[in-house]
């Protein structure tokens, strides 16, 4: 009898799009969930309304994600509101009770990222009490800690994070096509599931998205998968 063999499967998200072309590039490389910056301060930030616009090209089962730094709680859910199946990432020092009332009290999944520091300092990140503390999150995102919100397109060191995470987690930081399946090999095992999340690394320039490299960045992750 012949053996079926699992192949695992990294969901991947992309992050920062700001144009039609690039959302249909992002899609047709085979994206599973498409990211938008609510954050004013980002050079890809885009308004609600733009994010309203980009979402509506999206086709069937392909999740439209919205970033927010500290944003009010109120404006956020009508962020949400306006961006129909849309995720909620919360990238700023919003507590879990804070997290819960702008996501509407589970009205909308959310993700919580984990801001990392970079360097020998990580080692020091209780990413098991971090996952713990943010239990109502859907998945927890890791990022290098960096001066800036929303993500500063720098790795942490992979090897910091515990064994093994009760949670869902989203690797982001730094992740090209060149060192995302690094990521994978080390991380697939500790936790329920990982994902991946990207932005600068499939950029021509920030906030412009290069489809090729896109298409680079999906077909590392489904080499690695292969592994599984």
């Amino acid at each position: 009898m012949t053996s079926i063999r699992h192949v695992a499967r990294t969901r991947i998200k992309i992050c920062g799009l700001t144009r039609e072309e690039d959302v249909d590039a992002a899609v047709d490389g085979g994206a599973d969930a498409i990211g938008f910056v609510l954050y004013p301060a980002s050079p890809r930030a885009v308004t609600v309304e733009r994010a309203a616009r980009l979402a509506a090209r999206l086709p069937p089962f392909v999740t439209p994600v919205l970033l927010f730094v500290n944003e009010e709680a109120a404006a956020a859910r009508a962020a949400l509101a306006a961006v129909p199946g849309a995720v909620a990432q919360f990238h700023g020092d919003e507590t879990p009770d804070q997290c819960w009332q702008a996501s509407g009290q589970g009205a909308h999944r959310f993700l919580r990222a984990a801001r990392i520091p970079v360097g020998a300092a990580g080692a020091g990140f209780d990413l098991v009490k971090y996952a713990s503390d943010y239990s109502r999150a859907h998945a927890i995102l890791l990022d290098a800690h960096v001066e800036a919100y929303g993500g500063g397109g720098k790795a942490f060191d992979w090897s910091h994070l515990p064994p093994a995470v009760d949670a869902h987690l989203v690797l982001s930081g730094g992740l090209t096509p060149a060192n995302v399946g690094d990521g994978i090999r080390q991380l697939r095992t500790a936790a329920r599931s990982l994902s991946v999340d990207v932005s600068s690394g499939v950029e021509a320039c920030k906030g412009i998205k290069d489809a090729r490299k896109i298409r680079e960045f999906v077909a590392a992750v489904r080499a690695a998968d292969a592994l599984f």
